[in-house]
């Protein structure tokens, strides 16, 4: 009987455990926005990262434009988001833009909030961000406010996530 039972345990084990050593993190909805969460996403065909973060995005009922471009650095551009806050793609929700992987929670706690900003950004692509999961790793990164006026604050810190 314990056999049968260690048995039934490990295949439990095996069909509930994530892929890849993956987790849930990015799963949890800790806010929840209910009104329009339309955005558009401007990425590079190639970039299979940003496809995972729409993936993220969906996965938090957001209604995802996926505008595939070869070069998006004029969207960048146009949206004034600097080199040093860029990262592999770029999205616009309402008035707010959102660059690289930033989490979900974080874009419907500005579209609840209302910030006088921007946008926000996650510089680089830090491995554990949403898109970019490798197994455990998870590197601390800050999802960053860029204001009116260009300068930066801290919206957010995931050091121990």
């Amino acid at each position: 009987m314990k056999i049968k039972h260690l048995l039934l345990l490990s295949i439990s084990l095996i069909i509930f455990t994530p892929a890849n050593g993956a987790d849930n993190t990015w799963q949890k909805d800790e806010v929840t926005y209910e009104n329009n969460k339309v955005i558009t996403v401007y990425r590079n065909p190639n970039c299979q990262c940003c496809k995972k973060w729409i993936d993220h995005l969906k996965d938090h009922e957001f209604r995802v434009n996926d505008v595939v471009l070869e070069n998006i650095n004029p969207v960048k551009a146009r949206l004034g988001i600097s080199p040093v806050q860029s990262s592999c793609h770029t999205a616009v929700i309402e008035d707010y833009f959102i660059e690289g992987h930033v989490p979900a929670d974080d874009i419907e706690r500005i579209l609840l909030s209302r910030p006088e900003i921007r946008g926000l950004s996650v510089p680089g692509m830090p491995v554990g961000t949403p898109g970019m999961e490798m197994g455990q790793r998870k590197d601390p990164f800050t999802v960053i406010q860029i204001h009116k006026d260009n300068s930066t604050t801290i919206f957010n810190e995931y050091i121990d996530y």
